[in-house]
């Protein structure tokens, strides 16, 4: 499929709205990844190739999401301030939900979203590191960020979660009942009741460094990590948060997760232009796989042999041999990938099974 030709274009997304799921979706699954132009790739893992776009109505999609069913697929469209809702079976926009302004990643568990966003954000003012209070916000960095929690069946935001300042990666508790936020500006991570938002704790990284962006729990529910944008550093937490160890990156890290075994953790730094592999046992590492621009999120394949990272500023999805640790393909004509998640769900740096 060529993105020069909107003849193209269009025949594909109305291919995708007449067929079924089957019809698209190879045997080993298919991956979604959303384009910040204002669409989503289809990618069939069996061939590795683009099915087609779907359309989602909206401008400027990041965070995405896939109900455990794979019925819905959710994107935080930054640019609208809203979610898109996709029935994946038509390729058809269900519903779009006004959540506010900024919104960015997306975390879906059962038929409930949690969808982060910044009531303070402007546009145009880029952080710089070591500048922390110079920010999105144009300077009013005690703005706090929120997560809304959203019904999906119904389109009702349940919880308005209120966090700290800029609100930015998600991760659930072992045993479901905490949500817990990484605040970037804050530099901070805050731990939350997932059913009534209450904040039940808040814990300070400032001494080990700025911009706190990922944040992923190990398979067994024993550790944290979460990576530190503008200190090129991964921090390793027990489930209590205490700190564990610090785990130097490489430059401007931010997507991150643990392999379905838990025994290597994977770095996406983006100024390094690396996916970094890490024994998580011993935190040594093991591998730097060269990459393209503005990699921020990745995700292995169901069967847990090829991870997919979306690279922004190279318009391209990298495919990578989860075991030898070398870059196999290079899909390009994928527009501005930013977040990328499979069906049937897989570790990655936004989702997990």
């Amino acid at each position: 499929m060529s993105r020069e030709s909107p003849k193209t274009y269009f025949r594909i997304v109305v291919l995708l709205m007449v067929l079924p799921f089957s019809a698209f979706a190879g045997s080993k699954g298919i991956a979604y990844v959303s384009d910040q132009e204002g669409a989503v790739t289809v990618v069939d893992l069996e061939t590795m190739e683009i099915k087609g776009v779907l359309d989602i109505d909206a401008k400027g999609p990041r965070g995405i999401g896939v109900t455990e069913d794979g019925k819905w697929l959710v994107t935080a469209n930054k640019d609208d301030g809203n979610i898109s809702v996709i029935d994946t079976a038509t390729g058809r926009l269900v519903k779009h939900v006004v959540i506010g302004k900024n919104p960015e990643f997306v975390r879906v568990r059962g038929d409930i979203a949690f969808v982060t966003f910044e009531p303070s954000f402007k546009a145009g003012k880029i952080p710089q590191q070591g500048s922390m209070d110079k920010r999105e916000t144009g300077g009013d960095d005690k703005v706090p960020g929120h997560v809304a929690v959203v019904n999906l069946t119904t389109g009702k935001i349940l919880v308005d979660i209120v966090g700290r300042p800029e609100t930015e990666g998600v991760e659930i508790s072992k045993d479901g009942n905490q949500i817990i936020v990484a605040n970037e500006s804050d530099n901070s991570i805050s731990v939350h009741d997932v059913n009534s938002g209450k904040l039940l704790k808040n814990i300070s990284l400032s001494q080990y460094g700025e911009r706190p962006r990922g944040i992923k729990l190990s398979p067994d529910g024993s550790v944290y990590v979460t990576t530190l944008e503008f200190s090129a550093k991964l921090l390793v937490l027990d489930k209590n948060f205490e700190l564990i160890k610090e785990v130097a990156t490489g430059k401007t890290p931010y997507g991150v997760s643990f392999d379905y075994d838990g025994k290597r953790v994977f770095v996406a730094t983006n100024k390094e232009k690396a996916l970094q592999v890490f024994d998580a046992k011993t935190w040594a590492k093991i591998k730097d796989i060269p990459t393209g621009d503005r990699c921020w999120h990745f995700t292995f394949t169901p069967d847990n042999q090829q991870i997919l990272l979306a690279c922004g500023k190279s318009n391209e999805i990298l495919v990578i041999d989860a075991n030898r640790l070398e870059v196999t393909k290079q899909i390009s004509d994928s527009g501005m990938p930013w977040g990328i998640v499979t069906f049937p769900k897989s570790m990655g740096s936004l989702d997990r099974p």
